[in-house]
């Protein structure tokens, strides 16, 4: 059904009239079916528009109408730029107790990714590279699934759920081109279907406000829940910030622009203004310095001397002729936790940085576990070195459980087992691979995949350098782009 256009919100009229107008308009929507609705909220000033525009709304409704829950929801990506991720930290407890005050069925829910799903797991644990656009490997693990799960859990338990977001056309043109093909597909006034999740609805209540409008509607209308949307001015000034991060709930959502809040780790973008900008306005955040230093040493154009020539599974891929690197390496994961945690602790013990940063927590122990976990049984690292980078860069003990003594090689036995390699780092990592899976199998009652595993340590290591893997891909790729060459042969070359 086509939708009628729809005149500029604040054409001929007062702020007052435009708020009313859309305040009624919300209640409408919110009373007429039993839909739980699901705000996102990012702490930036959209995010904080719609929510305070709902929550006037629902301060208008007699108790006996507020029927149904409104969760509020924030994702943290545990890498967010410190100094907003305090600030919604802070806004979220504030609405919580001010909605309980108010009686209002308001309810403030931080997400975080699942322990496997962070960053640092993904670029220390696993050696995924800095993302890339054509590589956004963290978009979907950082922010859609811990979002697209809670909406899934909603809508599992209600049938239905209406998101409530902070998306305008004004943004920018791509924007408003997708909010205008959804407006078109529209299935009840102002609400579109939304494509990604099944029996979820969007509504966009700021859709048609620009920049200006927003800050005028925030600087006059005081904030609903108690916190100051003064200092959220001064935080946007302070960034010289155009922007914010969305609720990201599918991965058509662009990154967070030049300019904007969000991940400090962030190399989708060429510089982070937002951080700099920062650390150039105010003296008190100076102690952000080496996260900068840290973000820009991994958005380096050439990574490939940090990274393995072959992928995860041992293969060699090869674009136009040229090997592809796959992740990084034992000796770069290292030197990225110990830059990491070199950052951590020089925040924490500075007596120049703020006394409320201090306790700042770059990196969890969960993920700190969940690393150590991979490089020694997934990576067969048998050495445990994290431990000891711990120690080594924050003089403290790591507090961890010591791992099965039959699954740990120890120091002495892996200098040992590199001297007999003679210096060759391939034959090493072969061997000691080797001895991780045959460990790791001592204690199995059941060990029908050993073989498997043996062979797959035994192809990775099938090659002399990285210069012989690209002759061998290159001789295969060859044969079977041959007509000669058969069905039986590219069998039995698959199986050399």
């Amino acid at each position: 059904m086509s939708t009628p256009t729809r005149r500029k919100p604040f054409e001929g009229r007062s702020l007052s009239e435009v708020v009313a107008e859309l305040t009624e308009e919300i209640r409408e929507l919110y009373t007429a079916d039993e839909v739980p609705w699901v705000v996102g909220y990012s702490g930036g000033k959209d995010s904080t528009a719609v929510l305070q525009l709902v929550w006037l709304a629902l301060q208008g409704l007699p108790a006996e109408r507020r029927t149904k829950p409104v969760h509020v929801i924030s994702t943290d990506t545990l890498v967010e730029n410190p100094i907003v991720a305090s600030w919604v930290t802070q806004s979220l407890e504030t609405m919580r107790t001010a909605a309980e005050s108010q009686g209002l069925p308001i309810e403030p829910h931080r997400l975080t990714p699942e322990v496997k799903d962070t960053f640092w797991v993904g670029l220390i644990g696993r050696g995924y590279p800095a993302p890339r656009p054509k590589f956004r490997w963290c978009t979907e693990r950082l922010k859609i699934r811990p979002s697209n799960s809670f909406i899934r859990r909603v809508v599992r338990r209600h049938g239905e759920a209406i998101l409530v977001l902070g998306i305008r056309k004004a943004e920018s043109q791509a924007r408003a081109k997708a909010m205008a093909k959804q407006e078109k597909r529209r299935v009840r006034d102002r609400l579109s279907p939304n494509g990604n999740l099944p029996n979820s609805l969007v509504y966009s209540p700021i859709e048609d406000w620009s920049n200006d409008e927003v800050w005028m509607f925030l600087m006059q209308e005081a904030n609903a829940w108690g916190v100051d949307n003064e200092d959220l001015l001064t935080m946007y000034q302070g960034a010289s910030s155009d922007g914010e991060c969305p609720l990201v709930v599918d991965d058509s959502t662009p990154s967070c622009g030049d300019s904007r809040f969000g991940c400090w780790t962030c190399t989708l973008v060429e510089k982070d203004k937002s951080m700099a900008a920062m650390i150039q306005n105010d003296e008190e955040k100076l102690w952000m310095r080496p996260l900068l230093k840290l973000r820009n040493e991994l958005d380096i154009a050439d990574d490939r001397h940090l990274r393995d020539f072959r992928k995860m599974n041992g293969t060699i891929q090869l674009f136009n002729d040229r090997n592809v690197p796959g992740p990084y390496t034992q000796e770069a994961r290292e030197e990225w936790l110990r830059k990491l945690l070199r950052a951590q602790t020089y925040i924490r013990r500075n007596p120049k940085v703020p006394e409320h940063v201090r306790s700042i927590e770059l990196i969890t122990m969960e993920e700190l576990h969940e690393i150590r976990r991979i490089w020694v049984f997934e990576k067969h690292e048998v050495e445990d070195s994290l431990p000891r980078i711990y120690k080594e860069e924050t003089q403290e003990e790591f507090p961890g459980r010591p791992l099965d003594e039959h699954l740990a090689i120890g120091a002495e036995e892996i200098n040992l087992l590199r001297e007999v390699c003679e210096g060759d780092e391939l034959h090493f990592s072969t061997v000691r691979e080797l001895l991780g899976v045959e460990r790791r199998f001592r204690t199995m009652t059941r060990r029908s995949d050993l073989f498997e595993a043996l062979e797959s340590a035994i192809e990775k290591g099938f090659y002399e350098n990285e210069e012989d893997a690209v002759e061998f891909a290159r001789r295969r790729h060859n044969r079977r782009d041959s007509p000669l060459f058969s069905i039986d042969e590219a069998s039995t070359d698959a199986s050399a």
